[in-house]
Order: C-alpha cells, then structure tokens, then sequence
C-alpha cells in the first residue's frame, strides 16, 4: 500500500504563501503505483463539504478548482516521491485542511492545516 503524509501547512497573513507537500512511501511497487496515477488535493473547511482543489494527471497536466485558478500550483517531483501544492495570494477562505490523496484510493490521512488571517 501506498501511505501519503502532508505537510506544509501553517498560519499565514492573506496574501502569502504556503508550500505543501505530499510524501508517498512504501514498497518500491507502492512508489511506481504512485507515479503511475492521478493524485489530487483536496481542503475541508469546518462545517463545508471537502472540495477538489487541484489534479495533476499522470502525463503532467493539471487541472484546479475555479477558486484557486491563477493561484495555486501543483506539481509533481517523482525523484523525491512528492507532489506539491505551491498556494500563493492566499485568502482567508483558503483556510481549510488540506489532503492529498490518489485518485483511485479512498483512503484519507491527518491532512495539513493551512490558516489564513485577514
């Protein structure tokens, strides 16, 4: 099985930036298996419904929530076995826990809490 740690978040004043990352580890299986799919970020808000933020697909293409077009960035770095979410203009209804997960799994960890000040 694959495992996805995130981490990066804090507290920020709106306008800032945060860098998040999601950790894959495992069996080397577990790691391919994770280069070979779609991983996705994910935020929940207290008393919202989560919602998709970003995707990038296996050939590197990305895909983000209109919310956070123009905003956010994610990427994928295979070496280190991490996908990022770059986040920058940060706003206070950006404030949420943040998840990444694989799109095939429906698996969710701790997440990371990203808080953004007015």
């Amino acid at each position: 099985q694959v495992q996805l740690v995130e981490s990066g978040g804090g507290l920020v004043q709106a306008g800032g930036s945060l860098r998040l990352s999601c950790v894959a580890s495992g069996s080397a299986f577990s790691i391919n298996i994770f280069r070979a799919n779609v991983v996705e970020w994910y935020r929940q808000a207290p008393g919202k419904q989560r919602e998709l933020v970003a995707a990038i697909m296996v050939g590197g293409s990305t895909n983000y929530a209109d919310s956070v077009k123009g905003r956010f960035t994610i990427s994928r770095d295979n070496a280190k076995n991490t996908v990022y979410l770059q986040m920058n203009s940060l706003k206070p209804e950006d404030t949420a826990v943040y998840y990444c997960k694989m799109r095939p799994i429906n698996t969710w960890g701790q997440g990371t809490q990203v808080t953004v000040s007015s």
